[in-house]
């Protein structure tokens, strides 16, 4: 087998075996298929597509390019979600937390932020001390006994899919739905996850933009699944404005604590519901959905949630004061109001343009080395619908050290961001479809 004949093949179209698949996965890991072989290997994927079946053998060739976690002997269950990035969207500090309190074994491994995504990993480090980076071990008994550990993933999980997707990120192939399906599902079988929630957003704020391009991105991740012997459940969802209020690390911490203490907005609840449904679904916990919201809403109200989170800060050597004192937490200098210029009602507020701002601010990266300011962000008063006065403050910019230049450009980009029209819009549903 040689590797320009199946890129030959794959350039015709035509539909590679399981065989070939691993002969290109593991000769690339070896360093004997070089980076512009496999360049040109991902660029024929994005032009001819894979099968289901290609794209089930390429998520199994990632698995078995590294460590297999495995959690049978603590439990059948052990639940993970996964969202395909979006703005705002700090569902796994509040969803890991309740599930784990109603009895939920949680082994969620995350990333960082990049572009005008959020990642979970530079939200916790917002927490003095916190300790993102677990060994297999640690994140194994951790899981064990306290039934929820959040960590960096370890660079034996997967670690074909690690270097392939850097190799994507410089040659233009991140978009294709087989090579996303392949990445996202293969880290969260490694990871050994049995209940696996996947949240797929759509709109400007996600690098999917349209629900019908969601629902097949969701489609072939479930049937992956199935060929892998995994049940996958989907839930489809609009990032056309952020999730909740708060957008940058240290922010959207206070935000997810808040949620905890029983304080929370509607959409952050909706979403953060119906993916905690579905687990507790497949973990056999509940039957129908009535009994999952009265479990899901003891568990905030009877503070069983926000003590889970604060045993996983405690147990990965965090400061768990911050829960009682935001002040702890990295947080920025200086901040500025941004106010309605007339009185009516929002009817847009697009999520790309807020994380744009908050980019501009410090608290994004355009490349994984970039640091950020965990302190940096936006923090939204008003949403799509609300009604403002003029001169009402519609979101609050907060920053440390900024180039003026910059500020001037966050500035206006935050001026820009959303609209003000005499009559108001329909809401539009936050959840489009589950699969």
């Amino acid at each position: 087998m040689r590797a320009v004949d199946l890129i030959q093949k794959k350039k015709e179209g035509l539909e590679h075996t399981k065989e070939e698949i691993n002969f290109l996965i593991e000769g690339y890991i070896k360093g004997e298929i070089e980076d512009y072989q496999m360049s040109a290997w991902l660029m024929a994927v994005c032009f001819q597509g894979l099968s289901d079946k290609e794209t089930a053998y390429l998520t199994q060739s990632f698995i078995n390019s590294g460590d297999i976690l495995d959690f049978s002997k603590i439990s059948p269950y052990i639940a993970d979600k996964h969202s395909t990035g979006g703005v705002g969207d700090k569902v796994t500090l509040v969803l890991i937390p309740i599930l784990a309190s109603l009895g939920v074994y949680s082994a969620k491994l995350s990333g960082r932020g990049l572009g005008f995504t959020g990642g979970t990993i530079d939200k916790l480090e917002s927490i003095p001390d916190f300790k993102t980076e677990l060994t297999n071990e640690e994140f194994f008994n951790q899981i064990k006994n306290i039934k929820a550990a959040i960590s960096s993933q370890s660079p034996n999980l997967t670690p074909a899919d690690g270097k392939i997707y850097a190799l994507r990120d410089v040659t233009a192939t991140v978009d294709n739905k087989s090579l996303i399906c392949a990445s996202v599902v293969s880290k969260k079988i490694a990871s050994g996850a049995t209940s696996i929630v996947l949240d797929v957003k759509y709109g400007s704020g996600a690098f999917i933009k349209t629900p019908q391009e969601a629902k097949e991105l969701g489609d072939l991740m479930i049937k992956t699944g199935k060929l892998l012997n995994r049940k996958i459940d989907v839930v489809i969802s609009s990032m056309e404005q952020p999730l909740g209020t708060g957008i940058g690390n240290s922010l959207e911490v206070i935000e997810a604590i808040e949620f905890l203490k029983g304080r929370y907005e509607d959409d952050l609840y909706e979403i953060t519901f119906e993916l905690a449904y579905k687990t507790l679904l497949n973990c056999n916990l509940v039957k129908d959905k009535n009994t999952a919201k009265e479990m899901f809403d003891k568990a905030i109200e009877g503070g069983f949630a926000l003590n889970k989170l604060r045993e996983i800060i405690i147990a990965q050597k965090g400061v768990d004061k911050v829960i009682d004192d935001y002040g702890l937490l990295k947080r920025a200098k200086n901040k500025i109001e941004i106010k309605a210029d007339k009185k009516g009602y929002i009817t847009s507020m697009p999520a790309l343009s807020i994380a744009h701002c908050a980019k501009l601010l410090g608290a994004g990266r355009d490349k994984k080395t970039d640091l950020i300011d965990h302190g940096a962000g936006i923090v939204l008063k008003k949403k799509i619908t609300d009604e403002v006065n003029q001169y009402d403050t519609v979101m609050e910019l907060y920053w440390n050290d900024v180039p003026q230049n910059r500020l001037r450009e966050a500035i206006e980009e935050a001026k820009k961001s959303f609209q003000i029209q005499d009559t108001n819009i329909a809401k539009k549903e936050l959840i489009f479809k589950t699969l």
